[in-house]
């Protein structure tokens, strides 16, 4: 089968090499062994920033050179193990899987509690842009930042993969959300996506924020860290949560952790990957979730730009250059 391997750290451009594997099951490529998980050949793979890190050794996850990365797929199950018939995963049928490595390639295995059957109304390439991204806004959101009803969102990066699941999974909780963009093309991204209001980062976003708030917004997501830290934190009102979820725009930010005090305010992480594979209960409750989102039009995964598999350095480029908006997919098998 084709795919596509990191066999170096020099980044993006150079580190990825188109290959010829032997099917799923046969290591360095997968994970999982197709008598413990779900075969699936790959429509369409998900492109995210933890693969960008990876062609230069930085992600947490570091397999031995050369490995094939890529996270999430969408596609047709060719086997299903006894474990995944128990969760109703059969031959056939059209899923949305999290793979956790393997992903760029004609075939991968994911586990049965990361595997999810991808309704009618979401295409392939929608699909791929589906568990990562979704599973981390509920997770965010509702878990993590204890979002309710009538709250509001301030979300950063809101053009991107969890910016624009993000706007999406808070209105499907009953918050009003507030997008914060870098562009025009970006901001039609984010009002695409359902947001609510929409403020320029390179205006008085802040300020702006707080007066469409009423004086403050209970709840910043930020995918991006870097300077706007500060301002996030003075942006939110008494007993509002900042929700810290990667760290896009490159630098790690410290927080005076007197602000907290100040304002009663918290800073909250969540990191879904390790805390949710730990426990399977947990990714199959988010799943159900997500489940009416989906089926009410609420939830809608914006594709934004596609790339044949060849192209995969081109795809990770997109992220790593800060052009991407909605989910980068690559069209493996036809994302339709």
């Amino acid at each position: 089968m084709k795919a596509v391997q990191i066999v170096d750290l020099t980044g993006p451009a150079g580190a990825l090499r188109l290959v010829d594997l032997p099917e799923p099951g046969s290591p360095p490529s997968h994970l999982f062994t197709p008598g413990e998980g779900v075969v699936i050949d790959v429509h369409a793979a998900g492109v995210s920033f933890p693969e960008v890190l990876q062609t230069r050794g930085e992600y947490q996850y570091k397999p031995p050179l050369p490995f094939v990365p890529g996270g999430e797929v969408a596609g047709v199950v060719r086997e299903a193990s006894a474990e995944a018939t128990e969760l109703g995963i059969r031959p056939g049928q059209r899923v949305a899987a999290f793979c956790m490595g393997g992903g760029f390639a004609e075939a991968a295995v994911a586990p049965p509690f990361l595997t999810f059957a991808l309704p009618d109304a979401l295409d392939f390439a929608q699909g791929a842009g589906l568990i990562l991204n979704y599973h981390t806004a509920y997770f965010a959101l509702a878990l993590r930042g204890r979002l309710r009803e009538g709250e509001t969102v301030l979300v950063h990066g809101a053009a991107g993969g969890v910016g624009t699941a993000a706007l999406q999974v808070a209105k499907g909780l009953g918050a009003r959300t507030i997008a914060v963009v870098s562009s025009e093309q970006k901001a039609l991204v984010a009002r695409a996506a359902g947001a609510d209001e929409v403020v320029r980062s390179d205006g008085p976003w802040r300020e702006e924020a707080k007066e469409l708030s009423d004086g403050g917004v209970d709840l910043v997501l930020d995918p991006v860290g870097g300077d706007r830290f500060t301002d996030s934190l003075r942006s939110l009102r008494p007993d509002g949560r900042l929700v810290v979820v990667g760290f896009t725009g490159g630098s790690i930010p410290e927080v005076r952790v007197n602000r907290l005090l100040l304002g009663n305010i918290e800073v909250v992480g969540a990191g879904w990957g390790a805390y949710a594979l730990a426990r399977p209960e947990l990714c199959r409750e988010i799943g159900a979730r997500l489940q009416p989102m989906i089926e009410s039009g609420i939830v809608r995964p914006l594709v934004g730009a596609r790339f044949p598999l060849e192209r995969a350095a081109e795809a990770l480029q997109e992220i790593d250059e800060r052009r991407a908006t909605g989910k980068v997919v690559l069209d493996i098998q036809g994302g339709g």
